[in-house]
């Protein structure tokens, strides 16, 4: 049976359990819960392979298999699956609480922003937050962030959430602010607002259901890529032509696509 290996819990040692009976393993496994301990990591193909895309702090994910420093895990945001170095997870897993909603903040050793800061945290990441301290959140983990730069609810509006990274690097197969593709922002817009969204292009054009008209929200999308509208006439999105989240004109878009020989346009699709 083949399936999409991005989405496949397995390796060709070990499945997870839920894969019994449809795809033939050796050995199969329950599976053990872990969160990522690091501000980034690379998701990759193979151990020490290819980077398929990233994860940020907080990001809750299931061990599926091991093969040296490196684990197999399968992510809980999209169901993602790659290769991350064990020592990037934890299995200490305190209730998460808050995400980071500014573009990026720091972790302070104390509530005070003189302080050398212990690392920065990118926008997506998610917090277990224990108590509040002169404007800044305790992290279970350690640390402390401020306040104005998290919240405990989702944002409302996809589009403002990609608005915060304009000007943010291109990369490919980023998803934090200081890198990111355009299947990245567009996942970064839509998880940011609790709406479930896959990480690559091609899997978010089959998630949500094409539509005729253009509104703000809208996924756009042409052959590998994807933008995210701000109206019938403008878009936002990541692209390697500017190495940048940049807004361009919809128009203006398909034309240059088109003349550069990456077309057509595939149309507009709607989350739900």
């Amino acid at each position: 049976m083949s399936l999409d290996r991005r989405l496949t819990p397995a390796t060709d040692r070990i499945a997870l359990a839920s894969l019994r009976g449809i795809l033939d393993r050796p050995d199969y496994t329950p599976g053990t819960p872990a969160r990522l301990a690091v501000p980034l990591a690379d998701l990759l193909n193979a151990p020490d392979g290819r980077r398929d895309r990233q994860v940020n702090f907080g990001a809750d994910a299931t061990v599926i298999d091991r093969d040296g420093d490196w684990t197999f895990v399968q992510m809980g945001l999209d169901g993602y699956c790659g290769w991350l170095r064990d020592a990037a997870l934890t299995r200490d897993l305190p209730p998460l609480t808050h995400r980071v909603t500014a573009p990026a903040t720091h972790v302070y050793p104390g509530p005070d922003m003189k302080q050398h800061q212990m690392h920065a945290l990118s926008i997506g990441a998610r917090l277990a937050v224990e108590g509040i301290e002169a404007g800044f959140a305790r992290l279970a983990t350690g640390g402390y962030v401020p306040l104005p730069h998290i919240a405990d609810r989702p944002a409302t509006d996809p589009v403002a959430v990609a608005e915060l990274l304009i000007g943010t690097p291109y990369l490919w197969g980023g998803n934090s602010d200081w890198g990111i593709d355009c299947s990245g922002l567009v996942q970064a817009a839509l998880s940011g607002c609790d709406i479930p969204c896959p990480g690559d292009s091609d899997l978010q054009r089959a998630a949500f259901p094409e539509v005729t008209d253009i509104r703000r929200g809208d996924l756009l999308f042409w052959p590998g890529h994807v933008a995210l509208a701000l109206s019938p006439d403008l878009m936002i999105h990541a692209t390697a032509w500017k190495m940048a989240v940049i807004l361009e004109p919809i128009a203006e878009a398909i034309a240059r696509i088109d003349a550069a020989g990456d077309g057509p346009f595939l149309g507009a699709h709607r989350p739900r």
